[in-house]
């Protein structure tokens, strides 16, 4: 890849939508807005305003990059049809990338990332060097053992295992990300861009509810 190709991260797998525009290893644009529901409105107008802003269109991308969860169902099934449409339309690969992962990015390693699963749970995965566990839904008061094997931990559900975790002889410290999100999954793109990588699927470590959305997902793309 060019060292000044265009690398567009996105996410919504949350209640929010996130994304990011680098040119090689500077961020163009960036933009973050909360939202409960609405993100598969909201999606292509904010990255096409993005895109806008930075003066360059859809056919200067060179690689797309997805959250891919674990999150919000409806959410991170938003974000992923996206990036498959997008790349198919664009010629382009599209990369999915964890929450996970994104959260751990740049960060010292050994380090834990905890994710707020909310109903008393946190997804979890240690980052030890290249070495990583798998991601995993846990109690957040039955955390696994291999959860205590480092003493730096960070993200979104880090405040609800903090006590557990600064339990015991080894002090623990909570660190804040390193980057926003979809910046974070845009650099992990771009860090692979070298080797090809399987299409973005989404990451579901919970069962979905019995009961179906009332109101399904709106089509993206026609």
């Amino acid at each position: 890849m060019p060292p000044d190709a265009l690398t567009l991260g996105f996410d919504t797998s949350a209640a929010h939508c996130a994304a990011a525009l680098l040119c090689g290893d500077r961020v163009v644009e960036a933009r973050a807005e909360a939202m409960a529901k609405g993100q598969a409105e909201r999606l292509m107008p904010m990255l096409e305003e993005m895109l806008a802003r930075a003066g360059v269109a859809w056919r200067d991308l060179a690689r797309i990059g997805v959250g891919v969860g674990p999150g919000n169902f409806t959410g991170v099934r938003i974000g992923v049809a996206a990036a498959r449409g997008l790349a198919l339309s664009l010629g382009i690969p599209a990369v999915g990338v964890s929450a996970l992962e994104a959260a751990a990015q740049s960060l010292q390693r050994p380090v834990l990332v905890a994710l707020d699963a909310r109903r008393g749970q946190v997804y979890l995965q240690l980052f030890a060097g290249t070495e990583t566990s798998d991601a995993a839904l846990a109690d957040a008061g039955a955390l696994p053992a291999w959860a205590f094997s480092t003493r730096a931990f960070t993200g979104s559900g880090a405040a609800i295992i903090a006590d557990q975790m600064n339990g015991g002889p080894t002090a623990r410290v909570t660190v804040p990300p390193a980057m926003p999100l979809a910046e974070a999954i845009a650099r992990i793109v771009r860090d692979r861009a070298a080797k090809p990588q399987p299409r973005p699927a989404p990451l579901y470590l919970r069962a979905a509810d019995a009961a179906p959305p009332r109101d399904p997902a709106p089509a993206l793309l026609p």
